[in-house]
């Protein structure tokens, strides 16, 4: 019971990795972009979402149907490291500088990104 107890302590005091991730199609080199604090839930659930026909990015979503799984590829771009100071919670802001670092070096490839808006009505 003891050894339950120490396993549970210490999955409670796990960090996820968090940075940022793209999917990126082969077909047409089109990415889509997001940050995270948890690079690995997001992930999975990007592509179960994708797999659904759920995913908010709907011209992502259109052709992924249209394409397949194995027309993309995710790969984690960079990950955030945690602050020194263990009270600190919220790495939004820093989450979100570091997007906007990335889509700036990504145009300079001239690569294109998927836009994020939720188009209504699909």
């Amino acid at each position: 019971m003891e050894r339950r107890k120490e396993l549970q302590r210490q999955y409670k005091q796990l960090k996820p990795d968090m940075g940022i991730y793209i999917i990126r199609s082969k077909i047409n080199n089109k990415c889509f972009l997001q940050s995270t604090q948890d690079l690995k839930s997001a992930m999975n659930s990007t592509r179960f979402k994708l797999n659904a026909g759920i995913h908010p990015c709907r011209e992502l979503q259109k052709e992924w149907q249209e394409n397949g799984e194995t027309a993309f590829t995710f790969e984690i771009l960079e990950r955030l490291e945690y602050d020194k100071d263990e009270l600190k919670t919220d790495y939004s802001e820093e989450l979100t500088i570091l997007q906007m670092v990335w889509e700036e070096s990504l145009a300079k490839k001239n690569l294109v990104l998927y836009r994020k808006r939720i188009e209504k009505g699909l």
